[in-house]
């Protein structure tokens, strides 16, 4: 777990069982796309109608893909950093990491300490993470603005170090399947965010939706948000450059994240401090949509 939170005085939390779920995608290939998310990650092509599809695990949405014609990729913009999709344990993570070697597909495996992750991107440019939770290897520190990880015997750690994926692999069979989808318990841990200013994503986040500041480490121009104590479920980044705008309307990239509650009671007082905060949103067959002031858009809804 992450240990000395760093937080700010506020009247609302949100429900300590409030997660983050799929995420939704305007793309410019939907077909490619499909192909990359069920070959290279493993997940299942729940529906698809017109120029919508939607992957996930058996019982778990995780993806949402909406096609447009004559998009493009932008860089120096606000927006996405990348998704996380969290595994049940280290296992799993390394059936999809061993799944992304044997088709010799680029990404970067990372020993983060309290998380064993890789990192990639998919066809369009969209940043992802794959991770597993490993707190019994240590924990962050995020405090005074600064960071740190420690492992359990107390050496230190830049949190940041190589994967060992033979010490990962060694938990597979020789014989290993490793076309089998994602398992039903695999979810979204996650968003990271590009924003223009961490400070003010900070407050947006916190006062405004409700999630608790984890920390936020100056030395990186990062900060760290969460509901229920958990390390983070929405990370928030200025390095595209401060100040940067959102993406064109042609981009690919993000449309909204989602945020789910446990409950109607949960939700509703959400939506009150909402509107008490006097920010806008629209009503959607989904849910409610607002925007950051980034102009990320976040997804309130039921589980």
């Amino acid at each position: 777990m992450i240990k000395d939170m760093q937080t700010t005085q506020k009247t609302f939390s949100l429900h300590a069982d409030v997660g983050v779920g799929a995420v939704t995608l305007t793309v410019a290939n939907l077909e490619n796309q499909i192909r990359f998310y069920q070959q290279a990650l493993g997940l299942k092509l729940q529906s698809q109608e017109g120029n919508k599809a939607t992957l996930g695990s058996d019982s778990t949405a995780l993806l949402n893909l909406i096609e447009e014609p004559n998009l493009k990729k932008y860089r120096g913009v606000t927006g996405l950093y990348h998704f996380a999709i969290l595994f049940p344990n280290r296992k799993e993570l390394a059936i999809a990491i061993a799944r992304l070697f044997a088709i010799k597909y680029r990404n970067s495996p990372t020993d983060h300490i309290m998380t064993k992750t890789t990192y990639l991107d998919d066809p369009e440019g969209n940043g992802i993470e794959l991770y597993a939770e490993s707190p019994e290897d240590g924990s962050w520190t995020l405090k005074d603005g600064k960071y740190e990880t420690r492992r359990t015997d107390g050496s230190w750690s830049d949190g940041r170090e190589p994967l060992d994926v033979n010490a990962l692999f060694s938990l597979l069979k020789k014989d290993e399947d490793l076309s089998v989808p994602v398992p039903p318990a695999t979810k979204m841990g996650h968003v990271h965010l590009h924003v223009r200013d961490v400070d003010e994503a900070v407050d947006f986040y916190h006062n405004v939706i409700g999630f608790d500041v984890m920390g936020n480490v100056k030395d990186f121009q990062m900060a760290f948000v969460s509901a229920g104590g958990y390390h983070h479920h929405v990370g928030l980044n200025t390095w595209q450059g401060v100040g940067a705008p959102p993406p064109p309307a042609d981009a690919v990239g993000l449309r909204y994240f989602t945020v789910e509650f446990p409950n109607q009671k949960a939700l509703d007082d959400a939506i009150a401090n909402i509107d008490k905060a006097g920010v806008s949103y629209n009503k959607t067959e989904e849910g409610i949509l607002l925007y950051d002031p980034s102009q990320n858009g976040v997804m309130l809804k039921l589980r």
